[in-house]
């Protein structure tokens, strides 16, 4: 637990974390066909939803519950792997929430819905705050200076929100605030998203993260509920009708988000598109990253799958097991194959005479002996066969795989195998 959280105990042992992780992340695209967005792979070890869950842990939350939704049977397998420490006997609990149904025998309707039909689980663990959480983000935050902010304020919801310049927010919740952060307005996706008052040329973006009494939270649930015309969202109903009826205060990431000495801004990221979610896992490459995964003070927290070290083999001219500026996962296999800025998860064989360079290889792909990949992302289990070239000829690469515009490919089991019919 942080200094700040362990000065803070008392509020932080009486709150609940909710996480929703129920997204697809369409703009993902073929990373999230059998996944959903929180359950994709990021950094080497981790799923994204561990960043939101390791936050509450290392803030001193021992209550969360997870709402689930989209494809959700490797998001649960990886919870259940990974988050089953809780002790319900210390009044520690985790819980994963599929639509439970029992109000209408619906799916979960909108983020609001999503704790709506799970009022009785949240009033079992009887918390005094819950702070409700996007599980698709990555970042380190100590969530107790935040609930401590909303007491302080005797708010009625506080809002997590983050820096962005206006051109960027537009797929963000923007709020305009006042000199004292309380939130005048509340717009989802705005195309003319509102400055900020020291700073015009930035917007306040929500980050998704809110925090509630708990009581007053289940009042507002039941109001809107009983709204035919609500979208039962957090962004588009609950949050602006607060904004208009009631207090709604801003809470700046940078007062509560967590850096170790390496890291020098304070770090958040949608990794929603294929771009950033390619160039966040490149960026962990750096002789110091934005993003530090070995801050041993604020761990991210994950499945500990058991894997044999690591293991590089050959020492020949052209044939050398050699990585450079890379991250190298347990379990993998780099023989004779060359390394440049390569993250690689578990599992992975690199054979002989394969280069990869700016490459994000997720787990047990086995990349075939003379293959050639550069600025791509390689699906779980793919067999990259011998003598494959990406990332040297952009029209041949648009035509095989799913390209960006800047050139990262994504290349997945289905879109080699159309490559042999």
């Amino acid at each position: 637990m942080s200094q700040r959280s362990a000065l803070n105990a008392p509020i932080v042992r009486d709150t609940m974390a909710y996480v929703l992780a129920g997204g697809r992340g369409s703009r993902l695209l073929e990373l999230t066909d059998a996944r959903a967005k929180p359950a994709v792979y990021f950094g080497g070890k981790c799923r994204i939803i561990d960043f939101a869950l390791s936050n509450a842990v290392n803030s001193g939350i021992r209550r969360i519950g997870v709402a689930t939704q989209y494809k959700a049977h490797s998001l649960i397998r990886h919870l259940q792997r990974g988050w089953n420490f809780f002790r319900p006997e210390r009044n520690e609990g985790f819980d994963i929430l599929p639509a439970s149904q029992r109000v209408g025998g619906d799916w979960y309707a909108g983020t609001a819905d999503a704790l709506y039909q799970n009022i009785d689980i949240i009033e079992g663990y009887d918390p005094a705050y819950i702070v409700i959480l996007a599980g698709d983000h990555v970042y380190k935050m100590d969530y107790a200076g935040m609930l401590v902010q909303h007491v302080e304020q005797n708010a009625d919801v506080t809002v997590g929100c983050i820096e962005v310049p206006r051109e960027q927010a537009t797929g963000f919740g923007v709020m305009a605030v006042d000199d004292n952060d309380r939130i005048l307005e509340f717009v989802e996706k705005p195309a003319d998203p509102p400055g900020m008052p020291d700073k015009p040329d930035m917007a306040l973006a929500s980050m998704g993260i809110y925090v509630f009494a708990t009581r007053f939270l289940i009042d507002q649930l039941h109001r809107d509920a009983a709204n035919p015309n609500s979208e039962r969202d957090f962004g588009r109903d609950i949050i602006p009708y607060l904004v208009k009826n009631g207090k709604a205060v801003a809470h700046r990431f940078a007062n509560s988000c967590i850096r170790s000495g390496n890291e020098k801004e304070a770090y958040w990221r949608d990794v929603g598109t294929l771009d950033a979610y390619w160039e966040a896992n490149i960026d962990l490459t750096a002789v110091v990253p934005a993003l530090d995964l070995f801050d041993r003070e604020w761990p991210i927290w994950t499945y500990a799958e058991i894997t044999p070290p690591a293991k590089f083999v050959h020492d020949e001219d052209g044939r050398r097991g050699e990585a450079i500026s890379s991250l190298v996962s347990g379990g993998c296999i780099v023989s004779g194959a060359f390394l440049r800025q390569a993250l690689l998860f578990s599992g992975v064989h690199v054979h002989s005479y394969a280069r990869a360079e700016n490459a994000v290889i997720l787990p047990d792909a086995d990349i075939g002996r003379g293959a050639r990949l550069r600025n791509v992302i390689v699906e779980k289990g793919v067999r990259i066969p011998a003598g494959l070239v990406v990332g040297e000829d952009p029209d041949e690469d648009a035509r095989r795989f799913r390209r960006t515009e800047t050139g990262i490919c994504l290349i997945t089991q289905t879109m080699l195998d159309r490559l042999e019919d």
